[in-house]
Protein backbone atom coordinates (compact mmCIF):
# COMPACT_ATOMS: atom_id res chain seq x y z
CA UNK A 1 0.00 0.00 0.00
CA UNK A 2 1.27 3.45 -0.88
CA UNK A 3 1.87 5.92 1.93
CA UNK A 4 -1.30 7.62 3.14
CA UNK A 5 -1.22 11.32 2.40
CA UNK A 6 -1.98 13.63 5.32
CA UNK A 7 -4.11 15.77 3.00
CA UNK A 8 -6.31 12.79 2.13
CA UNK A 9 -6.68 11.83 5.77
CA UNK A 10 -7.74 15.37 6.73
CA UNK A 11 -10.28 15.45 3.90
CA UNK A 12 -11.72 12.12 5.05
CA UNK A 13 -11.99 13.39 8.62
CA UNK A 14 -13.68 16.60 7.48
CA UNK A 15 -16.28 14.70 5.42
CA UNK A 16 -16.97 12.28 8.28
CA UNK A 17 -17.29 15.15 10.75
CA UNK A 18 -19.24 17.62 8.61
CA UNK A 19 -21.47 15.05 6.90
CA UNK A 20 -20.93 16.04 3.25
CA UNK A 21 -18.21 16.73 0.70
CA UNK A 22 -19.42 20.26 0.18
CA UNK A 23 -19.34 21.13 3.90
CA UNK A 24 -15.92 19.52 4.21
CA UNK A 25 -14.62 21.56 1.27
CA UNK A 26 -15.88 24.78 2.88
CA UNK A 27 -14.28 23.90 6.22
CA UNK A 28 -10.95 23.09 4.55
CA UNK A 29 -11.17 25.97 2.07
CA UNK A 30 -10.94 23.50 -0.82
CA UNK A 31 -13.18 22.67 -3.76
CA UNK A 32 -15.83 19.98 -3.57
CA UNK A 33 -14.19 17.89 -6.36
CA UNK A 34 -10.75 18.01 -4.71
CA UNK A 35 -12.15 16.68 -1.41
CA UNK A 36 -14.09 13.97 -3.30
CA UNK A 37 -10.93 12.95 -5.15
CA UNK A 38 -8.87 12.83 -1.92
CA UNK A 39 -11.37 10.51 -0.19
CA UNK A 40 -11.64 8.27 -3.27
CA UNK A 41 -7.83 8.04 -3.41
CA UNK A 42 -7.70 7.12 0.28
CA UNK A 43 -10.33 4.40 -0.17
CA UNK A 44 -8.41 2.96 -3.10
CA UNK A 45 -5.13 2.95 -1.13
CA UNK A 46 -6.76 1.25 1.86
CA UNK A 47 -8.87 -1.15 -0.12
CA UNK A 48 -11.87 -0.09 1.98
CA UNK A 49 -15.19 1.57 1.30
CA UNK A 50 -15.28 4.27 3.95
CA UNK A 51 -18.58 5.95 3.00
CA UNK A 52 -21.99 4.61 2.07
CA UNK A 53 -23.08 6.78 -0.87
CA UNK A 54 -26.33 4.96 -1.63
CA UNK A 55 -28.61 7.33 0.29
CA UNK A 56 -29.47 11.01 -0.01
CA UNK A 57 -26.78 11.82 2.54
CA UNK A 58 -23.51 9.94 2.76
CA UNK A 59 -22.63 8.08 5.93
CA UNK A 60 -19.73 6.10 7.27
CA UNK A 61 -19.66 2.36 6.71
CA UNK A 62 -18.81 0.07 9.63
CA UNK A 63 -15.22 -0.02 8.41
CA UNK A 64 -15.31 3.75 7.95
CA UNK A 65 -16.43 4.34 11.54
CA UNK A 66 -13.67 2.14 12.91
CA UNK A 67 -11.05 3.73 10.69
CA UNK A 68 -12.29 7.25 11.49
CA UNK A 69 -11.92 6.72 15.25
CA UNK A 70 -8.27 5.71 14.74
CA UNK A 71 -7.67 8.48 12.20
CA UNK A 72 -8.88 11.14 14.67
CA UNK A 73 -6.35 9.92 17.25
CA UNK A 74 -3.58 10.11 14.65
CA UNK A 75 -4.59 13.60 13.51
CA UNK A 76 -4.70 14.86 17.10
CA UNK A 77 -1.22 13.46 17.71
CA UNK A 78 0.05 15.13 14.54
CA UNK A 79 -1.45 18.45 15.60
CA UNK A 80 0.20 18.13 19.01
CA UNK A 81 3.50 17.27 17.32
CA UNK A 82 3.19 20.34 15.11
CA UNK A 83 2.50 22.52 18.14
CA UNK A 84 5.43 20.93 19.94
CA UNK A 85 7.76 21.75 17.06
CA UNK A 86 6.50 25.34 16.86
CA UNK A 87 7.01 25.73 20.61
CA UNK A 88 10.57 24.42 20.37
CA UNK A 89 11.32 26.66 17.39
CA UNK A 90 10.04 29.66 19.35
CA UNK A 91 12.23 28.82 22.35
CA UNK A 92 9.23 28.17 24.61
CA UNK A 93 9.57 25.29 27.05
CA UNK A 94 7.46 22.20 26.44
CA UNK A 95 7.67 21.19 30.12
CA UNK A 96 8.62 22.87 33.41
CA UNK A 97 9.91 20.68 36.23
CA UNK A 98 8.71 21.87 39.64
CA UNK A 99 9.45 20.23 42.98
CA UNK A 100 7.46 20.83 46.17
CA UNK A 101 9.43 20.19 49.34
CA UNK A 102 8.12 18.63 52.54
CA UNK A 103 7.89 21.94 54.45
CA UNK A 104 5.89 23.76 51.79
CA UNK A 105 2.16 24.42 52.46
CA UNK A 106 0.70 22.86 49.33
CA UNK A 107 -2.79 24.40 48.81
CA UNK A 108 -1.68 28.02 48.14
CA UNK A 109 1.25 26.93 45.96
CA UNK A 110 -0.88 24.52 43.91
CA UNK A 111 -3.55 27.20 43.48
CA UNK A 112 -0.92 29.65 42.24
CA UNK A 113 0.53 27.07 39.82
CA UNK A 114 -2.93 26.22 38.52
CA UNK A 115 -3.65 29.87 37.72
CA UNK A 116 -0.28 30.30 36.00
CA UNK A 117 -0.35 27.17 33.82
CA UNK A 118 -3.91 27.95 32.71
CA UNK A 119 -2.27 30.82 30.79
CA UNK A 120 0.36 28.51 29.25
CA UNK A 121 -1.58 25.43 28.05
CA UNK A 122 1.23 24.36 25.71
CA UNK A 123 3.72 23.98 28.56
CA UNK A 124 3.20 20.93 30.71
CA UNK A 125 3.79 21.06 34.46
CA UNK A 126 5.88 18.14 35.69
CA UNK A 127 5.33 18.24 39.46
CA UNK A 128 7.17 16.11 42.00
CA UNK A 129 7.60 15.87 45.77
CA UNK A 130 10.94 15.65 47.56
CA UNK A 131 11.91 15.84 51.23
CA UNK A 132 14.72 17.28 53.37
CA UNK A 133 17.75 17.58 51.05
CA UNK A 134 16.00 16.21 47.96
CA UNK A 135 14.58 19.46 46.52
CA UNK A 136 17.85 21.40 46.46
CA UNK A 137 19.77 18.36 45.22
CA UNK A 138 17.39 18.14 42.26
CA UNK A 139 18.01 21.83 41.58
CA UNK A 140 21.79 21.49 41.79
CA UNK A 141 21.76 18.47 39.47
CA UNK A 142 19.61 20.38 36.95
CA UNK A 143 16.75 17.93 37.40
CA UNK A 144 14.32 20.69 38.37
CA UNK A 145 13.63 24.21 37.14
CA UNK A 146 12.08 25.46 40.36
CA UNK A 147 11.59 24.16 43.90
CA UNK A 148 9.46 25.25 46.82
CA UNK A 149 11.39 24.49 49.98
CA UNK A 150 13.56 25.78 52.79
CA UNK A 151 15.53 28.83 51.72
CA UNK A 152 19.31 28.83 51.75
CA UNK A 153 19.94 32.60 51.62
CA UNK A 154 23.69 32.29 52.09
CA UNK A 155 24.19 29.97 49.11
CA UNK A 156 25.24 32.09 46.08
CA UNK A 157 24.15 29.39 43.64
CA UNK A 158 20.46 30.11 44.25
CA UNK A 159 18.11 33.01 43.76
CA UNK A 160 14.94 33.02 45.79
CA UNK A 161 11.52 34.54 46.22
CA UNK A 162 10.80 34.35 49.92
CA UNK A 163 7.26 33.11 50.52
CA UNK A 164 6.81 32.78 54.28
CA UNK A 165 8.35 31.63 57.52
CA UNK A 166 7.27 28.75 59.69
CA UNK A 167 8.34 27.53 63.11
CA UNK A 168 9.28 23.89 63.52
CA UNK A 169 7.54 22.95 66.77
CA UNK A 170 8.42 19.89 68.90
CA UNK A 171 5.13 18.24 69.83
CA UNK A 172 3.64 15.24 71.59
CA UNK A 173 0.09 13.95 71.92
CA UNK A 174 -1.56 14.09 75.37
CA UNK A 175 -0.75 10.92 77.30
CA UNK A 176 2.32 10.09 75.21
CA UNK A 177 4.77 10.94 78.00
CA UNK A 178 4.50 8.92 81.23
CA UNK A 179 5.70 11.86 83.30
CA UNK A 180 4.43 15.37 83.90
CA UNK A 181 6.21 17.38 81.26
CA UNK A 182 7.39 20.95 81.62
CA UNK A 183 9.04 23.41 79.26
CA UNK A 184 12.35 22.25 80.72
CA UNK A 185 12.05 18.69 79.41
CA UNK A 186 15.50 17.48 78.33
CA UNK A 187 16.81 15.36 75.45
CA UNK A 188 17.81 12.73 78.01
CA UNK A 189 14.19 12.49 79.16
CA UNK A 190 13.00 12.11 75.55
CA UNK A 191 15.63 9.56 74.49
CA UNK A 192 13.57 6.48 75.48
CA UNK A 193 10.69 7.52 73.22
CA UNK A 194 10.39 6.96 69.46
CA UNK A 195 11.23 10.07 67.44
CA UNK A 196 9.51 10.45 64.08
CA UNK A 197 11.61 11.92 61.26
CA UNK A 198 11.07 12.68 57.58
CA UNK A 199 12.86 10.36 55.18
CA UNK A 200 15.49 12.26 53.18
CA UNK A 201 14.97 11.76 49.43
CA UNK A 202 18.42 13.12 48.53
CA UNK A 203 20.75 10.56 46.97
CA UNK A 204 23.83 12.14 48.54
CA UNK A 205 24.05 12.00 52.33
CA UNK A 206 24.11 15.28 54.25
CA UNK A 207 25.86 15.97 57.55
CA UNK A 208 23.08 18.34 58.63
CA UNK A 209 21.19 17.21 61.74
CA UNK A 210 17.48 17.98 61.91
CA UNK A 211 16.63 17.82 65.64
CA UNK A 212 17.78 14.21 66.02
CA UNK A 213 18.39 12.89 69.53
CA UNK A 214 21.44 10.66 69.59
CA UNK A 215 20.63 7.13 70.71
CA UNK A 216 16.85 7.52 70.42
CA UNK A 217 14.80 5.02 68.43
CA UNK A 218 13.57 6.57 65.19
CA UNK A 219 10.79 5.86 62.74
CA UNK A 220 10.88 7.49 59.31
CA UNK A 221 7.95 8.63 57.19
CA UNK A 222 7.73 10.12 53.68
CA UNK A 223 5.97 13.41 54.48
CA UNK A 224 4.75 15.78 57.19
CA UNK A 225 1.13 14.59 57.06
CA UNK A 226 2.13 11.01 57.85
CA UNK A 227 4.40 12.29 60.60
CA UNK A 228 1.53 14.27 62.09
CA UNK A 229 -0.73 11.19 62.05
CA UNK A 230 1.83 9.05 63.89
CA UNK A 231 2.29 11.72 66.55
CA UNK A 232 -1.46 12.22 66.98
CA UNK A 233 -1.84 8.46 67.52
CA UNK A 234 0.88 8.45 70.21
CA UNK A 235 3.24 6.32 68.17
CA UNK A 236 6.06 8.88 68.27
CA UNK A 237 6.94 12.51 68.89
CA UNK A 238 8.69 15.00 66.65
CA UNK A 239 8.94 18.45 65.10
CA UNK A 240 6.15 19.68 62.80
CA UNK A 241 5.69 22.95 60.88
CA UNK A 242 3.44 25.35 62.78
CA UNK A 243 1.13 25.91 59.78
CA UNK A 244 0.24 22.21 59.80
CA UNK A 245 -0.76 21.93 63.47
CA UNK A 246 -2.46 25.23 64.33
CA UNK A 247 -5.82 23.58 65.03
CA UNK A 248 -4.34 20.68 66.98
CA UNK A 249 -2.31 22.98 69.24
CA UNK A 250 -5.36 25.19 69.77
CA UNK A 251 -7.72 22.39 70.78
CA UNK A 252 -5.18 20.37 72.75
CA UNK A 253 -4.80 17.36 70.48
CA UNK A 254 -1.09 18.18 70.35
CA UNK A 255 1.12 19.74 73.01
CA UNK A 256 4.20 21.83 72.29
CA UNK A 257 7.24 20.87 74.37
CA UNK A 258 9.27 23.79 73.01
CA UNK A 259 11.58 25.27 75.60
CA UNK A 260 15.24 25.99 76.32
CA UNK A 261 16.27 22.41 75.47
CA UNK A 262 13.96 22.08 72.46
CA UNK A 263 13.84 25.56 70.92
CA UNK A 264 12.72 24.35 67.51
CA UNK A 265 13.72 26.48 64.57
CA UNK A 266 12.31 29.18 62.34
CA UNK A 267 12.45 28.13 58.70
CA UNK A 268 12.26 30.46 55.71
CA UNK A 269 10.22 28.99 52.87
CA UNK A 270 10.92 30.17 49.36
CA UNK A 271 10.65 29.51 45.67
CA UNK A 272 14.21 28.71 44.61
CA UNK A 273 15.95 28.40 41.26
CA UNK A 274 19.57 27.94 40.20
CA UNK A 275 21.31 31.13 39.02
CA UNK A 276 23.58 29.41 36.51
CA UNK A 277 21.00 27.21 34.80
CA UNK A 278 19.17 28.44 31.73
CA UNK A 279 15.62 29.71 32.18
CA UNK A 280 13.33 29.83 29.15
CA UNK A 281 10.52 32.33 28.56
CA UNK A 282 7.85 30.33 30.43
CA UNK A 283 10.18 29.71 33.40
CA UNK A 284 10.96 33.43 33.46
CA UNK A 285 7.26 34.28 33.29
CA UNK A 286 6.61 31.94 36.23
CA UNK A 287 9.38 33.63 38.23
CA UNK A 288 7.84 37.07 37.62
CA UNK A 289 4.39 35.64 38.42
CA UNK A 290 5.75 34.36 41.73
CA UNK A 291 7.08 37.79 42.64
CA UNK A 292 3.74 39.43 41.86
CA UNK A 293 1.88 36.71 43.75
CA UNK A 294 4.12 37.23 46.77
CA UNK A 295 3.55 41.00 46.70
CA UNK A 296 -0.21 40.43 46.54
CA UNK A 297 0.02 38.09 49.54
CA UNK A 298 1.90 40.70 51.56
CA UNK A 299 -0.58 43.41 50.63
CA UNK A 300 -3.44 41.14 51.70
CA UNK A 301 -1.80 40.42 55.05
CA UNK A 302 -1.21 44.12 55.67
CA UNK A 303 -4.98 44.64 55.84
CA UNK A 304 -5.59 41.83 58.34
CA UNK A 305 -4.47 43.34 61.69
CA UNK A 306 -7.35 45.86 61.80
CA UNK A 307 -9.87 43.15 60.97
CA UNK A 308 -8.31 40.87 63.55
CA UNK A 309 -8.62 43.52 66.25
CA UNK A 310 -12.29 44.00 65.48
CA UNK A 311 -13.05 40.28 65.34
CA UNK A 312 -11.10 38.98 68.35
Amino acid sequence: MDRIKLHDLRCFDAVATKGSFQAAGTALNRSHPSVFAAVARLEQQLGLTLFDRSGYRIGLTDAGRTFHARAQVTLRELDLLQGYAEQLAGGEEVVLRVVIGDLCPRPPVLQMLSAFFARYPNTRLHLEYEAVGGPLERLIDDNADLVFHRAEPSDPRFEQVKLSTTAMVPVVAPGFLPFAWTKKVTPEQMRPFTQCVIRDTARRASSENFFLIEGAHQCSVPDQMMKKELILHRLAWGHLPAWLIEDELRDGRLISIAGPNFPGREENLAAVRHRQHSHGPVAEALWLHLKSWRLAQRAGRATRPDRAKRGR
